[in-house]
């Protein structure tokens, strides 16, 4: 086994949550008469809730306080996460072996607290864990690749020693700026954007059970 340390994106990545995430952004600005470019998704996913507010509201226009827009996010989301979104296919057996290989697993994503810890711990995953942090943890997004850096600090890991897995290409793009090791993942709501991962990241696996092999 390659690698000891895994840092693992949740949205996309771990659970099949993309077309509701999507579908909360884009009601919202809907709602609102909102226009926004086709490749919105692309552009919010690694952010977090908080700068996903402060996007909508100071580049889209949005006429909401980021607040507002916030708590608007979070009631829609939280029913979604709490009781309906599922574990994408291979997830939790290979998250298993990995745990019984020795290897520390920890999640890294974009999304709330509210809506990433009550999923975790219904689908019997959160406690497979060391750490699950949101990008709201570090004050920044997955953009950002000191995100990435503080990460390996916080686990006491170099950075080219920790393997991070990620659907979306602008998170895969930033991570390997910092000097992690980056392995894309297939998503169907990021299949356009494959080839653009495949150029960035050090591997690419369609189902979680791959990495098993890497």
């Amino acid at each position: 086994m390659r690698y000891n340390t895994y840092l693992f994106d949740f949205d996309g990545t771990l659970v099949d949550s993309m077309q509701a995430f999507a579908s909360v952004m884009l009601k919202i600005l809907d709602e609102n008469g909102v226009s926004y470019p086709p490749d919105i998704i692309k552009t919010v996913t690694p952010l977090g809730c908080p700068k996903i507010a402060r996007y909508f509201k100071d580049e889209l226009g949005l006429n909401m306080s980021e607040n507002a827009i916030l708590e608007l996010m979070y009631l829609y989301l939280y029913d979604e996460y709490a009781h309906n979104i599922q574990a994408k296919k291979t997830v939790k057996e290979t998250l298993v072996e990995l745990k019984r290989r020795g290897a520390s697993l920890n999640v890294l994503t974009a999304s709330p607290h509210i809506t990433l810890d009550v999923c975790l711990r219904r689908l019997g995953l959160l406690e497979l864990f060391d750490n699950v942090w949101s990008c709201d943890d570090f004050k920044t997004s997955k953009t950002d690749p000191d995100i990435y850096r503080r990460a390996s600090e916080r686990l006491g890991v170099p950075i080219d020693g920790i393997l991070f897995v990620d659907d979306n290409y602008n998170a895969d793009l930033a991570a390997k700026k910092s000097g992690i090791a980056v392995s894309g993942i297939y998503d169907l709501s990021s299949a356009d954007y494959a080839d653009e991962i495949k150029r960035v990241a050090d591997y690419y696996i369609y189902e979680l059970s791959e990495i098993l092999y890497i």
